[in-house]
């Protein structure tokens, strides 16, 4: 059984406030495959098999800005009813990647076998890298314009210009970013052995 799993740890976790109930309150509408758990102080992880989700955790702890994602992909030996107590190579996979993640680029390392991984990773960070120049301002378009406002509509709803919303959606990336998107889902659909769109 192809699976996902996603240990994250909080950066500087010593210095700054536990962020560990946030991040889990901001995925609660998330399918997890087994439901987001505390595995340590400052680490959480979660089981996936939903190629659409895992792109759902990403953008959301990518915009949060404070995790090491440990991305493993792989096989479980079994899958119990708890995250905390699964074991296999996916869960081996995860932990590697969360270790590596703490000094790689965007704080996020992909670890599998499968011819995937590494593709996947690399579309990972240059998604990483449109959403870490998108501001608040460029949020806010790209969250109406995600819950399927046209620009207009999300003109109205801002008080602004349509053309200003076309200058903030482009500043902010929202195409680049939807088209990372939908190959991040692509390859996830490869790792657990689904045929791509």
């Amino acid at each position: 059984m192809g699976l996902v799993v996603v240990t994250v740890d909080q950066r500087d976790s010593r210095t700054t406030p536990d962020r560990i109930p946030d991040a889990v309150e901001a995925l609660a509408d998330v399918p997890f495959l087994r439901a987001v758990e505390r595995t340590a102080g400052d680490e959480f992880q979660g089981v996936l098999d939903s190629p659409d989700a895992l792109a759902r955790v990403v953008e959301t702890l990518l915009r949060q800005g404070v995790w090491n994602i440990g991305i493993g992909a792989g096989d479980a030996d079994d899958l119990p009813p708890s995250t905390r107590a699964g074991r296999g190579p996916v869960f081996l996979a995860a932990r590697d990647a969360v270790t590596a993640a703490k000094s790689s680029p965007w704080h996020l390392r992909v670890v599998g076998e499968h011819p995937a991984t590494r593709p996947l990773e690399t579309t990972i960070w240059l998604w990483a890298a449109v959403l870490a120049r998108r501001t608040s301002r460029g949020w806010e378009v790209a969250d109406l314009v995600t819950e399927g406002l046209s620009y207009d509509e999300t003109g109205r709803r801002l008080g602004i210009s349509s053309s200003a919303v076309s200058q903030r959606a482009q500043a902010a990336g929202i195409v680049e970013s939807r088209r990372a998107r939908e190959l991040v889902v692509d390859l996830t659909r490869c790792l657990l052995g689904e045929e791509p769109s």
